[in-house]
């Protein structure tokens, strides 16, 4: 267990959470592992074969505390909503955008040109850092360079999506020189999703689904639906505005961690277990390593350049989430999405 940034992390197989006056009791074969009280947590993270009994759920519900599941590969399975909270006209504001097509448009070439100039520097970071393998990483940083400067000439959503496609591909066509280990293993070839086909697509396919729920929990929170996106074409239960507000975000909250974990050897060849088929997840300790490592990167500060102020990492879903909601009423010209350094 795990109660970093108020966010209380379950990953222990068996685990069963129960309501204890105002405290959530986490027990282990009917034994108590350990006592949180609910006044200090913004939210719950079941990971794994994970149990929440009824009167712990509705107090959460009422609370409006986020109570979120994912698997043990990482994959988000459900969450918990109370009633439905926020500002009705804001809600409607986000409608009234998708229903505008060249808003819609605008929207999701911010999202876009964020999330460009996030990959770019991560792998100008790298190039900086690497040997002979720096010039590959410099070339295609030049090619996202570039489609940067495509995604204020587009005229389309499509369009839009073509090229940020093309620049993904770029971008994790070099992932694998980014990695400083003699551990081939733990490279990247590829990436690949559903079933992840290799150690470091399992490792950012399982921090991907952090950030989803994270981005869901802060679009709820400022009063927006996550299911109404504008880069992500809507589908049912789908989180299109997560995935919109994720996209900035993964380079700098995602994967630079993974990197970070390999290179550094904090995660290994032990902490992945491969299944029939050929696909790879995180093990146990894996996991409970990883979400330590992910709440640690939270609590790192950052500047962000339109609030010119220094914050913590693990704000950036919510900060931006406000940035969104003050566009959609009016209040910014043009979503600004967060670019790193």
């Amino acid at each position: 267990m795990l109660e970093l940034q108020n966010v209380l992390y379950v990953v222990t197989t068996g685990s069963v959470l129960r309501l204890e006056q105002d405290a959530v009791r986490v027990e282990v074969e009917r034994s108590l592992r350990a006592r949180f009280p609910l006044n200090g947590l913004a939210g719950i993270v079941a990971v794994g074969r994970v149990s929440i009994t009824t009167a712990l759920l509705a107090r959460c519900a009422e609370d409006g505390r986020s109570v979120v599941w994912l698997d043990s590969r990482g994959r988000f399975l459900a969450r918990v909503e109370g009633r439905t909270r926020g500002n009705v006209l804001l809600r409607r504001a986000q409608h009234l955008a998708l229903d505008d097509a060249e808003r819609t448009f605008r929207i999701a070439r911010q999202v876009v040109a964020g999330k460009l100039q996030n990959t770019r520097h991560v792998l100008m970071r790298g190039a900086r850092e690497a040997g002979d393998e720096s010039v590959e990483l410099t070339r295609q940083a030049d090619h996202i360079a570039q489609a940067i400067v495509q995604t204020g000439m587009v005229q389309d959503i499509e369009t839009l999506r073509g090229v940020e496609g093309d620049a993904a591909r770029a971008y994790f066509s070099v992932f694998r020189y980014l990695v400083k280990t003699d551990q081939e293993a733990l490279t990247l070839l590829r990436r690949t999703r559903r079933p992840p086909r290799d150690r470091m697509n399992s490792l950012l396919s399982f921090l991907y689904a952090l950030l989803r729920a994270e981005c869901v929990a802060a679009l709820e929170g400022v009063g927006l639906d996550p299911q109404v996106g504008y880069l992500h074409t809507l589908r049912p239960g789908r989180p299109a505005l997560a995935l919109d507000l994720m996209e900035e975000l993964r380079p700098i909250l995602a994967d630079r961690l993974a990197l970070t974990l390999v290179n550094r050897r904090q995660v290994g060849l032990d902490d992945f277990e491969q299944q029939p088929g050929g696909a790879f997840y995180l093990s146990d300790e894996g996991r409970r390593t990883v979400i330590r490592a992910y709440q640690q990167r939270k609590e790192e500060v950052v500047r962000h350049r339109l609030l010119r102020r220094a914050l913590p990492v693990g704000l950036l879903p919510h900060v931006q989430a406000r940035i969104l909601a003050r566009h959609l009423r009016g209040d910014l010209e043009e979503y600004q999405p967060f670019v790193g350094r």
